[in-house]
């Protein structure tokens, strides 16, 4: 049997992993899942000389090829639409304009529901089921809401979704209902949809599937294991990715610490976060060296995604961008809509604003003298176009009006 526990990373209290539980009781500290690594069961590879799973490469995709390193044992049936294995493509042309040498992009958007969020949604929902809860619940700047919707389709369990009124793209609306979730629009931001949605867990036991449930860390850090196999066990020198609840950078982090800590790899990439400038408490903090968050009131950003202000999992994403050397920084809108548009056109690449935040950090970054040229770098796009269709045709030039008349549409191509 699987050894684990669910542990405060403050006051190192620990929880069985039958108690339902989302912060420290002890302390109100962030959780996290301790394994007992030593019970892990690798194998020699004759070829590289490290230690690693035989069958991480022989079988399976997604997020459940690896659950050696989720929290379940091997009889429980996951709650799975075959999430995961996302394309890493390397990124020549938008390389060149950067100015870079080797760039690629984890591109996220092509999970089922069109984010990372499924990757945590199927540890989650999993967890969910092995508890036995009437339903689950969370708050929503739109793809969290979406892949809960999906995945608790998939279990035959209510959804319950709270959202910011005004501020979801529609997109991540229509999939929440489409998917059946019961859907409440509050007159307030995130942060306020979040306080209320986890008291009313508390009080009707519903589960909590937002980012502060330790589980939803576990699939999401499976990013990390397929960069490093599809970079042939090695592990990139810089991982860049947008910043909203800060669940993700600690989770990536956490993957790629266990990699090392197994002997599979020998080092850890350092740790961009990106956030927006109207929504930017991580950075801030960052740069201020301080331990904790100031909270935004009020944030505002056309990146819908990491338009969060108070964001739960900050102590985690201060403490990976910190232990692994890397650094934080904001990026204007204007940045971000040009790096959305810069990643389609040169690489094919569709993504929502917020994804492509972590191509404007990179790019402000690389001209900061922050990150060198020659580093081998991965940007994680989170979020698929069509999350955000409108912001799409709002950047982008319209559709031209022609007759109906094949020579009138041969001088509109020649542009004569």
């Amino acid at each position: 049997m699987k050894e684990y526990a669910v542990e405060c990373i403050r006051c190192r209290t620990r929880f069985s992993g039958t108690e339902i539980v989302y912060t420290c009781s002890k302390c109100g500290g962030l959780l996290d899942i301790r394994y007992d690594y030593s019970s892990i069961d690798l194998e020699l590879d004759a070829g590289t000389g490290r230690r690693w799973k035989a069958k991480w490469e022989g079988e399976g995709e997604g997020v459940w090829k690896y659950r050696d390193l989720l929290p379940f044992d091997d009889e429980i049936e996951p709650i799975t639409m075959f999430e995961g294995n996302t394309p890493l493509y390397r990124c020549d042309s938008l390389a060149k304009t950067i100015g870079v040498t080797d760039l690629w992009v984890k591109h996220e958007g092509l999970n089922p529901s069109g984010s990372f969020k499924d990757r945590g949604m199927t540890v989650g929902v999993t967890k969910a089921v092995e508890l036995g809860v009437k339903g689950v619940a969370c708050a929503s700047t739109g793809n969290t809401s979406t892949s809960l919707a999906l995945f608790a389709a998939k279990a035959g369990i209510p959804c319950y979704v709270l959202l910011p009124e005004g501020k979801v793209a529609l997109g991540k609306v229509a999939q929440a209902l489409m998917h059946g979730a019961q859907v409440f629009t509050l007159k307030g931001n995130f942060d306020d949809a979040l306080r209320i949605v986890r008291v009313l867990c508390e009080e009707e036991s519903l589960y909590l599937l937002n980012s502060v449930n330790p589980y939803r860390l576990e699939g999401q850090k499976t990013i990390a294991f397929e960069i490093t196999e599809k970079l042939k066990m090695e592990v990139p020198e810089r991982v860049i990715l947008p910043v909203g609840n800060a669940a993700n950078i600690s989770a990536i982090f956490k993957a790629f610490s266990e990699l090392k800590i197994l002997g599979i790899t020998d080092a850890v990439p350092k740790m961009v976060g990106i956030q927006a400038e109207g929504a930017m408490p991580v950075t801030r903090a960052f740069k201020e060296g301080k331990a904790e968050i100031t909270p935004e009131a009020k944030p505002e950003t056309i990146a819908s995604a990491i338009r969060i202000g108070d964001p739960v999992n900050a102590a985690k994403a201060l403490d990976a961008i910190r232990s692994s050397g890397g650094t934080a920084e904001s990026v204007t809108d204007e940045e971000i809509t040009a790096a959305q548009i810069e990643l389609a056109r040169s690489e094919g690449i569709g993504v929502e604003p917020a994804s492509a935040a972590s191509i404007a950090g990179l790019k402000k970054l690389v001209e900061m003298g922050v990150i060198e040229r020659d580093e081998r770098i991965v940007c994680i796009a989170t979020g698929h176009l069509l999350k955000d269709p409108e912001r799409a045709t709002e950047i982008c030039e319209p559709p031209k009006e022609v007759e109906t008349d094949v020579k009138v549409v041969r001088k509109m191509l020649k542009g004569v």
